[in-house]
């Protein structure tokens, strides 16, 4: 570990910087986190835009309480007929796969990204909001050289970034999509960011962005309704708080469903660890395995893993509310006073429409396979939609406190589950521990896994054939792990993961 005071870990290197800058100027970890997601709009604007959502999992320095900020998408109140609304699919090129995805302004949810912004700045800021948007709005009006791995995430889904001429105008100036190293530049956005900071969240309401939200979807195709943006609410709820090895797992509560699918792999490892084997790969894939059969019949039979059985319920309400799992960043921080922020925010892949001249999409969540069971019209209306995205806070006995959380969809829990037994049961540094290999379970039974396995493991998945999936390298399937860690003597150390080219930064 370091001895530096506060540290920084997120997946883009003018993210991380952004909150740095927040910490050397006197902010804590939450107007650093608040910093890094502005800039995140900016920098990794594939992944968010203030017409998403996410989580925020908070914990005040000195304290074992941990507190979960829901700012996730609702659905709408208002659904309107299917001959109504633009709704159609694309294909994203992953180049190996393809992935169709639905768009269009059907395909949006109610945002919660401004009114979680507002929310947690009141409850756990200190600096003033218009500090806090600087670094993005300089960077969005300045241009910066768009990364290589942005540029790839371009190319994967470039049907949506030139699906409007006002998303093509942003992505693909000259008639071509952006590439690596061409600058970036969204004044539009950095406009819209300043604004923000001077009215406030009523802007999104009842001001002009929230107007043209509106107009735009009643106009164009949409579900969305002056009603949604005015009753929607951010939820302030218990993190779902599971004990291993004498550490204390903070995680993301229902009616996301990631909380308790991470706490069920903890408790099947600690069964498989009484029975006298080891937690090697094949102890891995076993309970990623029992997870997805748990996860299938909806929390039945969660009791019988789980010497309490606490989780039963838990689960059933997590699968009570539709899902929503794409498209993810993700950024900790942990600051000298040992508050800690773990924040996750995402935007599916946008709904290929900018909202006026304001410079971001709204997301296209509605479009998720998985919705309501094969028919993406049926969803309930008005109701917190479901999601992967795992925010965590681990805290030990000795009081390290570690911040982390992951994008990847629905590899965010086998992500997370990894790297909590890397750093709880083998004992790894953050770094080590984020960039160890890792293997990933479909609910068919096949199983994904990166090179650096030992031999045995490899022998063992490859001895599944068709149900085997080697990969040549690393790879941003896996997840994207980014992590802060803080130990009682105030030492530092974090990890960005190079799978999703992550950065750390001590301060």
């Amino acid at each position: 570990m370091a001895n530096g005071k506060s540290v920084v870990a997120a997946g883009h290197e003018l993210t991380a910087e952004a909150a740095a800058e927040i910490i050397r100027d006197g902010g804590n970890a939450f107007d650093a986190a608040l910093a890094g997601v502005f800039m995140a709009f900016v920098a990794e604007t594939v992944f968010a835009s203030p017409g998403g959502g996410g989580f925020l999992m908070a914990r005040g320095g000195g304290s074992d309480r941990v507190a979960l900020f829901d700012f996730f998408v609702d659905t709408p109140r208002h659904r309107r007929a299917p001959g109504e609304v633009s709704f159609y699919p694309i294909h994203a090129d992953f180049g190996p796969a393809k992935q169709e995805f639905h768009i269009g302004l059907g395909s949006s949810a109610t945002p919660g990204m401004v009114p979680g912004i507002f929310a947690m700045h009141e409850a756990l800021c200190r600096l003033p909001m218009k500090r806090l948007v600087e670094p993005a709005v300089g960077a969005a009006r300045a241009g910066l050289p768009l990364s290589a791995f942005q540029a790839y995430l371009f190319t994967v889904i470039a049907p949506i970034l030139t699906a409007s001429p006002g998303a093509a105008r942003i992505f693909a100036p000259d008639g071509n999509l952006l590439k690596g190293s061409d600058t970036f530049r969204n004044p539009e956005l950095a406009d819209t960011l300043a604004w923000l900071a001077e009215d406030g969240a009523p802007l999104f309401v009842n001001g002009d962005v929230g107007e043209a939200i509106v107009a735009q979807s009643l106009g164009e195709g949409g579900h969305l309704r002056k009603d949604d943006l005015i009753e929607y609410r951010v939820e302030r709820r218990d993190p779902l708080i599971w004990r291993h090895r004498r550490a204390w797992v903070a995680l993301n509560p229902p009616p996301a469903a990631s909380g308790a699918l991470v706490a069920f792999g903890l408790a099947f490892l600690e069964g498989l660890q009484e029975d006298g084997l080891s937690l090697d790969a094949t102890a891995l894939r076993q309970a990623m395995q029992a997870t997805n059969e748990a996860r299938a019949t909806h929390g039945e039979g969660l009791a019988s893993r789980l010497a309490n059985g606490g989780l039963a319920k838990e689960m059933r309400a997590a699968w009570r509310h539709p899902a929503a799992y794409r498209g993810t960043t993700h950024l900790s921080v942990i600051d000298e006073s040992g508050n800690a922020a773990a924040i996750s925010l995402s935007n599916g892949e946008g709904n290929g429409a900018m909202v006026g001249d304001f410079g971001f999409m709204l997301n296209n969540m509605l479009g998720e396979e998985d919705l309501a069971q094969g028919d993406l019209h049926a969803w309930r209306e008005g109701t917190r939609l479901s999601s992967m995205m795992a925010p965590t806070i681990i805290m030990q006995p000795e009081g390290t406190v570690t911040a982390l959380g992951t994008g990847g969809s629905n590899r965010i829990r086998t992500a997370i589950l990894q790297v909590a037994v890397n750093l709880l049961d083998r004992g790894m540094r953050l770094e080590e521990a984020v960039e160890a290999p890792r293997i990933h379970v479909e609910r068919d039974g096949t199983v994904s896994f990166e090179p650096g396995l030992p031999e045995e493991s490899e022998a063992s998945f490859l001895a599944l054939e068709d149900k085997a999936h080697a990969w040549p390298e690393q790879n941003l399937f896996f997840g994207g792990v980014h992590a802060a860690r803080r130990d009682t003597k105030g030492n530092v150390e974090g990890a960005g993961d190079p799978r999703r080219r992550g950065v750390a930064l001590v301060v």
